[in-house]
């Protein structure tokens, strides 16, 4: 939506854009293959990405042909991402690409990576030297995309692993050496957004109408659920604050961190609290063994 008309999109504001993602996170639509490529992957080439490399992609992107994910997190690394050790060796052409990245959602879908790889020596005076990001073929030899199965058996994440990919020197994002500057950008997009909230709306919203339904709702039920409708207007408050800030062409990194991760606890708190709540509910509406004698 915000994308400029040249490239097939809509030239809308980030706050219009805002808006529509809301309804769609809160009625629950399938958005997951194009999520990323809209998200971050398609605004990182606009602000960094060459003229050719935004008229190759960018349109497949806005007719929903063509899918990105991130290759950032890599095995043993953690969230330490100045600890990458995916390197990329400059060959004839361009780059080859060694190493593994892991929790690359719907990798096994997507036909390419914006990958963060180690360019330069490690500087342990300045980890974050020396980082670069390639947009990686998935289809290219070499390349190896591994589920990951979660716990309710679907199959969103990946390792991908990554054995003497060459890349083509014009896929080289920006420029050589600048990879971390430019990842905290895309990062500023990733974490602003409504879905750090609204991943869990429906579960809270079902939640909300089964303890509506009880007969006599208990008042420390009804304060919880207070307390998780307090929680998600403040995270939405500075959601929308972040969309102005980057409406307004600020990069607001640190905003959208405390967004991320204020978001991530809350995704986590609702099913442990709909356990809990759902749980009262069902002893309330049980009738006492006397009655059922």
């Amino acid at each position: 939506m915000t994308w400029p008309t040249k490239y097939g999109g809509g030239a809308r504001s980030f706050l219009e854009r805002y808006t529509v993602t809301e309804e769609l996170l809160a009625a629950g639509a399938p958005v997951g293959c194009h999520w990323i490529a809209d998200r971050q992957s398609g605004p990182l080439m606009l602000r960094f990405g060459s003229e050719a490399q935004r008229e190759e992609f960018l349109p497949g992107i806005t007719r929903g042909e063509v899918f990105f994910s991130i290759g950032m997190s890599e095995p043993d690394s953690g969230s330490d991402l100045a600890s990458i050790r995916t390197r990329a060796t400059p060959v004839c052409g361009g780059y080859e690409v060694t190493g593994a990245k892991v929790w690359t959602s719907y990798a096994h879908e997507s036909h390419y990576a914006i990958t963060l790889v180690r360019t330069g020596p490690v500087d342990t005076a300045n980890r974050h030297a020396g980082l670069t990001q390639l947009i990686v073929d998935l289809k290219a030899p070499g390349v190896s995309v591994r589920p990951i199965i979660n716990l309710a058996g679907e199959h969103d994440f990946n390792e991908v692993v990554l054995d003497r990919v060459f890349v083509p020197s014009d896929r080289l994002v920006g420029r050589e050496g600048d990879g971390w500057n430019q990842v905290t950008s895309e990062l500023a997009f990733e974490r602003s957004g409504p879905e750090r909230f609204l991943s869990s709306h429906q579960v809270l919203r079902e939640l909300t109408g089964l303890a509506a339904a009880a007969a006599k709702p208990e008042p420390a039920l009804e304060q919880e659920l207070g307390r998780m409708a307090a929680r998600l207007w403040t995270l939405r408050q500075m959601s929308v604050s972040v969309a102005g800030r980057l409406q307004a062409g600020d990069m607001p990194n640190l905003e959208a961190a405390l967004v991320k991760d204020l978001g991530g606890a809350f995704e986590r708190d609702i099913p442990e609290r709909a356990r809990t709540i759902g749980a009262a509910v069902g002893r309330a509406r049980r009738p006492s063994a006397s009655k059922r004698r």
